[in-house]
């Protein structure tokens, strides 16, 4: 379970994160839907301890990401904005290596590597150097980096970002076996498509605070709206308003 509780963060006069709280439970995809600048990227590095915040509390399993980093790392698998592969590494060299930074080595760390290009559809790639790897291609390796060494908690910063048709039904397979196992999910992203299809509860972020959250059947509701997009513009604008 990851729990943020009141977050604020500042890069000099700029409030990136005011007030965000919530909490993503196991066996819950949870999505975070926001605008681009809401504060959803700046929320998620808090989190998995890139960031650290100004205040409020960010707890992974019971862990405070700030007083004890390195405990809450153990529990994360985190897919971040910047993929940031080694281009001399070829796609099992990266999951390999990430596992032997998790304390896994030789048999158990094979099958899991094996499993991860089977399920990610990596067979083409997995003894190529990442080097001249598309973006699709980069976000599969960036996927089996962090979920190599099996965590209880996701955290993924817009994981469908430049894959394909198939590459993205790929990874929505995965997010929902990843909750079929009790894990807990977090992801952020602007495509409403994308949290509709996947999401049991969401948490829609705004000039850097929650502005609302719940089940996408209670969004709709609280608006008056048919469809969950139609219910984020009438939240989205709803604030807008009250900021003026």
């Amino acid at each position: 379970m990851i729990e943020a509780r009141n977050l604020h963060k500042r890069f000099g006069a700029v409030t990136a994160v005011e007030d965000v709280s919530f909490t993503a439970r196991d066996g819950v995809i949870t999505g975070l839907l926001g605008p681009n600048g809401a504060g959803k990227t700046t929320t998620l590095r808090m989190l998995y301890t890139l960031v650290r915040p100004d205040g409020g509390t960010a707890l992974v399993d019971g862990v405070d990401v700030v007083q004890r980093p390195e405990d809450a790392r153990r529990a994360l698998g985190v897919l971040p904005d910047a993929r940031g592969l080694y281009p001399r590494l070829t796609a099992r060299e990266h999951a390999r290596y990430y596992g032997e930074l998790h304390g896994l080595s030789g048999a158990v760390l094979d099958k899991r590597v094996d499993e991860l290009i089977e399920l990610l559809d990596m067979k083409d790639i997995a003894d190529r150097r990442a080097e001249g790897f598309s973006q699709g291609q980069r976000v599969k390796v960036a996927l089996a980096r962090a979920l190599v060494h099996g965590p209880r908690n996701v955290l993924l910063d817009e994981p469908t970002n430049g894959l394909d048709v198939m590459s993205t039904r790929a990874v929505r397979t995965l997010l929902r076996q990843l909750k079929a196992e009790g894990r807990c999910v977090v992801f952020s992203s602007h495509v409403m498509q994308e949290v509709a299809a996947l999401c049991d509860r969401i948490v829609v972020v705004a000039h850097g605070r929650v502005v609302a959250d719940g089940t996408p059947d209670e969004l709709r509701a609280r608006t008056g709206k048919d469809s969950l997009e139609e219910a984020f513009v009438a939240t989205i604008g709803s604030e807008q308003g009250l900021m003026q």
